[in-house]
């Protein structure tokens, strides 16, 4: 007898729909059986790629669909509204990262899935990203010695078309592209580091496009429509959202609670598109040059007398099938796998937290006076919950 597919929903198909191709594998394990969105393009996407599944604009009729997971595709302010509805229903939820966009609404989920015992995951995909994965195993391996520093250099070539275009342009819906798209590389610092940010300074500005004049309401629109890379230099963008109140340059510093030092820095108007990590140890370092695959990681671990020297080793970057270098369809599968048997994940909702915790009170410092700010801790209740990996446990133990 062939194994019984899981009934997955998704709520919201917009930027991150594409998720869906590795979700509905008919007869190979999961399936798509209901999309939820409230705009009218996303559920006429939905019906078109998915014709087999329900389509609908009412959160309730897919809380009620007997669905095994979810996968909560929305805009960024909008994840902890829709997951907390999600776990609080007893359905497995994949949130995506960013986990939300305010402290507060991100400890809101952390808390609901403890409260309830539903599993909950959350969509760092850079966590399979073949350059990331090697680099940490370098790292495990010992080759550099213990970590004492970390640099990242995130040159966001895409950065007019992506986000100022469209709802990512203004702080209502992510609070700063900092947060938003820096999630991501918080996280990876946080995990080649072996350690959280427990304080943080920050310096931004909005250096460039707020000063572009080419302006539009891309409501109903996608990227596909304006996406160009004849829109170039960044001072002559077309078609930019009428507010604009997020930074396009941010850099920020952390120190970590096991005394490892950090950086991240993010250019949204640079002509390449790339992240380059840079880690320290006490016997070496590694340096991404590219983040794709083919591209290389250069490993120093002897000294030189002065000026560039050549690296001692050099490592491919390994390639693999679907999006973010083969991150998505990894991503989605331990997803599934979790959502059914539970069991450790190689990303972690406490890790979430701590990246949206990182970048939002990094955006309160460049928003301020650049003051080093506080990260607050989470209850060790949740921490250890999570950490064990969200085992089931009875209603009582709460």
């Amino acid at each position: 007898m062939g194994t019984v597919d899981m009934k997955v929903g998704l709520v919201g198909f917009g930027l991150r729909a594409s998720l869906w191709k590795h979700v509905h594998k008919p007869g190979q394990g999961s399936v798509v059986t209901i999309v939820c969105d409230t705009s009218e393009r996303g559920r006429a996407d939905a019906a078109a790629k998915i014709p087999t599944a329900t389509v609908t604009a009412d959160l309730n009729e897919l809380l009620a669909s007997g669905i095994d997971a979810v996968l909560v595709l929305t805009p960024d302010n909008k994840h902890a509204l829709v997951a907390v509805e999600t776990l609080k229903a007893g359905i497995p939820t994949f949130c995506e990262k960013p986990l939300d966009v305010t402290l507060e609404a991100a400890d809101l989920i952390l808390q609901t899935a403890y409260e309830t015992g539903t599993r909950l995951y959350v969509g760092h995909n850079m966590r399979h990203m073949p350059v990331v994965v090697q680099m940490r195993q370098l790292i495990e391996d010992g080759v550099i010695g213990e970590v004492k520093a970390i640099w990242c250099r995130h040159f966001v070539g895409n950065g007019g078309d992506y986000y100022f275009k469209d709802w990512h342009s203004e702080r209502k819906n992510v609070t700063s592209l900092l947060l938003q798209k820096g999630a991501h590389d918080i996280d990876v610092i946080h995990w080649l580091a072996n350690g959280y940010t427990k304080r943080v300074s920050a310096v931004g500005e909005l250096a460039v496009y707020g000063d572009v004049k080419d302006r539009r309401d891309n409501t109903g629109r996608r990227m596909v429509d304006w996406f160009s890379l004849d829109n170039w230099p960044p001072t002559e963008q077309t078609e930019l959202s009428p507010v604009i109140d997020v930074e396009d340059i941010s850099m920020m510093q952390m120190v970590l609670d096991n005394g490892v030092l950090a950086s991240y820095q993010q250019c949204h108007f640079t002509p390449d598109y790339w992240r380059n990590y840079t880690v320290i140890g006490t016997k070496g370092r590694i340096e991404n040059f590219g983040d794709g695959p083919g591209e290389k990681i250069n490993v120093w671990t002897s000294r030189t007398a002065t000026g560039f020297a050549e690296p001692d080793q050099v490592v491919e970057i390994l390639d693999g099938d679907g999006g973010h270098g083969g991150a998505d369809p990894r991503l989605v599968a331990e997803f599934l796998d979790f959502a059914a048997h539970g069991g450790p994940t190689q990303t972690s909702p406490i890790a979430a937290r701590q990246s949206v915790a990182a970048g939002v009170l990094a955006t309160e410092s460049l928003r301020g006076d650049g003051s080093a700010r506080e990260v607050p801790a989470l209850p060790v209740e949740l921490i250890e919950y999570f950490n064990a990996g969200q085992p089931a446990r009875s209603a009582q133990a709460v």
